[in-house]
């Protein structure tokens, strides 16, 4: 049984070790309400009781919505949010993980809702009409996520698939970061969006960099201490990362083009070495089973550094 984590959801816009990150000793299945089985999971909203294979799931997350279908649970999902848009397949409906409607919800006859944030206080709203929810919040490091990954798949009946995965994530992320020597030392940047909003070491996201031995400017930013920081053009240029990451390339338009034209970054070493690299958005924001894909982009980009 995982520690239950703090309330609220961090701003992922997801190592220090890839040691396993089962989630361990929740409760074996046993007799439910209704005269079924059930499962008992920890989640950040404590001990959630389920069906032990919920044939109505609602996913508010991108990211779990990711995760249940690449676990097998897909056929048990019958509406997501308005920003689950991958896979292509899932049911996306009109619901928001912004505004949460429990009415709206309900009106699906959910047995399991799976939520990444609390906002207007959903998972209460629902848990007092006896709808269960399963609150997984951002990750905070590789563990989590696949802590996560895990309790998904106890909570929907695919526990074997849901470890082969995160065991297949391990092994790939491994496997890239062995054949990425040459960042360590390297600095970087990260960008969230054109307002040069960053993520520090301590977020998920940095952590991921950190697998790498790579140093992060933003680490030494003024309000550098809450994790996402907004730096000055100033800043940065005077910190003259080795490379620029994008993960603003859907949201704001944000390409290597683009950087080079703004005010001053054409003196930049990333952008004079070619070194400015678009990241997808979804993938670079998600600690789910697209992981390795980010992991990936950012091992590719290191290897092509002189």
């Amino acid at each position: 049984m995982r520690p239950v984590r703090a309330l609220g959801a961090a701003l992922v816009i997801g190592m220090v070790t890839l040691a396993a990150g089962c989630g361990g000793d929740d409760d074996p299945p046993s007799e439910g309400k209704g005269g079924g089985a059930s499962v008992t999971v920890q989640a950040a909203n404590g001990a959630v009781t389920v069906p032990e294979k919920p044939k109505r799931i609602v996913s508010l997350s991108p990211t779990h919505t990711e995760t249940l279908f690449a676990i097998g649970a897909g056929p048990q999902v019958v509406a997501v949010d308005d920003y689950s848009n991958h896979p292509g397949d899932a049911p996306r409906t009109k619901l928001s993980s912004f505004k949460p409607n429990a009415e709206a919800i309900i009106g699906y006859k959910p047995d399991l809702v799976v939520v990444s944030d609390d906002m207007d206080g959903i998972v209460t709203a629902l848990t007092k009409i006896k709808v269960p929810v399963l609150f997984e919040p951002s990750a905070k490091s590789l563990d989590e996520a696949y802590d996560e990954i895990n309790d998904l798949g106890r909570a929907t009946g695919h526990t074997a698939e849901a470890a082969k995965l995160t065991g297949d994530m391990r092994a790939s992320i491994q496997q890239t970061v062995a054949a990425s020597p040459k960042g360590k030392g390297r600095s970087y940047y990260h960008e969230l969006d054109n307002q040069l909003h960053t993520a520090t070491s301590k977020t998920f996201v940095g952590q991921v960099y950190g697998l790498f031995g790579m140093r992060n400017i933003a680490d030494r930013a003024e309000k550098a201490s809450d994790g996402y920081p907004q730096l000055s053009r100033e800043f940065l240029l005077k910190q003259d990362p080795d490379l620029v990451f994008l993960s603003d390339t859907k949201c704001c338009g944000q390409s290597a083009g683009t950087v080079a034209k703004r005010p001053g970054f054409q003196a930049l070493k990333a952008v004079k070495g070619q070194n400015v690299v678009a990241l997808d958005d979804d993938i670079a924001s998600r600690w789910g089973p697209r992981l390795p894909l980010f992991v990936k982009a950012i091992g590719d980009a290191i290897q092509r550094t002189r």
